[in-house]
Order: structure tokens, then sequence, then C-alpha cells
């Protein structure tokens, strides 16, 4: 089945806590976390202090995205903060390989994202080393931003790579996720969507999640 991930960049953060809980009752799976430096991506969000204070507020895993420059210097601030998943950039990390492995050293699941503009084959040589690839259908930095629709072909690359390897990793997407574009997702080979504005800006979050669900 589907998971669905609400992004917390497009929550009311003012009552944070509140709203990771809003949305586990409502019927998340994961708690997506947008990371952002102000350098990497033109924007700047939240720290391991944040993930810290949000950690005893939920018991699903904390999809923690790294939208920063040198990562490794973080890892294992965001890991101790209680990060389940921690993704970086490809296009952030001239050692992928060494950074993929620096993330499992600290007993959590490691992910690779790509932009819209980067190639797949980018990432084939790591594929057997992640948990999750990230496939990014928005320019990284702000919510609400309109869907790419040519990074679909992209995940159906990626899906097919992992069959024909025979991984077990999983494909999240992450941009402009609502009902309109999620099928389109799923049925490239996606596997976890990615969902800000389209969740958090509603009233009722249950049926927000509910709404994607049923187009699929």
């Amino acid at each position: 089945m589907t998971k669905i991930a609400p992004s917390i960049l497009a929550s009311d953060f003012s009552k944070l806590g509140e709203e990771i809980q809003d949305v586990e009752k409502a019927g998340a799976d994961y708690i997506h976390v947008d990371v952002m430096d102000g350098h990497f991506v033109p924007n700047i969000t939240i720290g391991p202090l944040i993930v810290d204070a949000i950690r005893p507020m939920t018991s699903l895993p904390l999809d923690v995205h790294l939208m920063i420059e040198n990562p490794d210097q973080y890892i294992e601030a965001f890991a101790k903060a209680g990060s389940d998943i921690i993704t970086v950039h490809q296009e952030a990390c001239p050692h992928l390989h060494r950074t993929l492995q620096l993330i499992k050293s600290h007993g959590v699941k490691a992910g690779v994202v790509i932009n819209p503009a980067t190639p797949a084959e980018m990432i084939k040589p790591i594929l057997d080393e992640v948990d999750l690839v990230l496939l990014m259908t928005v320019n990284p930095g702000f919510g609400g931003q309109s869907f790419i629709s040519s990074v679909v072909p992209k995940i159906r690359q990626v899906a097919q790579w992992r069959e024909e390897m025979g991984l077990s990793f999983e494909i999240e997407v992450d941009g402009g996720v609502k009902a309109e574009t999620a099928a389109r997702c799923v049925d490239a080979g996606a596997d976890v969507l990615v969902a800000g504005s389209a969740i958090f800006k509603q009233e009722d979050r249950k049926e927000a999640m509910d709404l994607i669900r049923r187009s699929l």
C-alpha cells in the first residue's frame, strides 16, 4: 500500500507538536522533515533541536530530508536527535558512498535525493547502498510549487533498475503531490508520497489523505 508522508514545512509552526499528532491520527505513515540551510537551497528551516523536540510527539518514523551543503558535518546530530531516515542530495555529496555509510553507522536508514534536472544515472552506482530514493518533482527550497511532470519517467526508470537489480529500497516522490498528480507517481513505481500543502493546508487532514489515496 502506498505510504503518505506529510511534510511539516507546510504546517503551522506555532503548534508543530499538535500538527504532527493530528496527521498521525489522520493516518500518516511517515513525518517528512525538510531541513534547509539557505545555501544549498534559498530558504532556512529547522535543525537538529527541532527534530529532537518533535521526536517524543509521534511514534511515526521521522523522514529527514537534508537540503544542505556539507551534510556529513550534521548527520550525527540529526541521528542523535531521533531521525529514522536521513536522506542526502547527490548534488551536495562529492563522496556519496561514504556519506551513506556514515548515515548507516549511526543506526539510521540512508536515502539519496536528486533534483528534477539531475539524471537518474547519477545515483545508479549506489542504489544497492540505500533504503530510500527520493525524487524531487519540484526544485527544492519552498513548498506549494507545481509538479514537474518530466520527472515521472525518472520514477519509472529507478523502479525498473530496482527490479532488475533485485533491490528493495523505497521510492519516494516530493513536490506538488496532490490527488491530481499522485496516481501518475504511483503508476510509475513510487511507494511513498510526500505532501505538504495538500494535507496541512486543509481543515480535515484525514479527508485530505483519503482524497490522495482514493485517486490511486
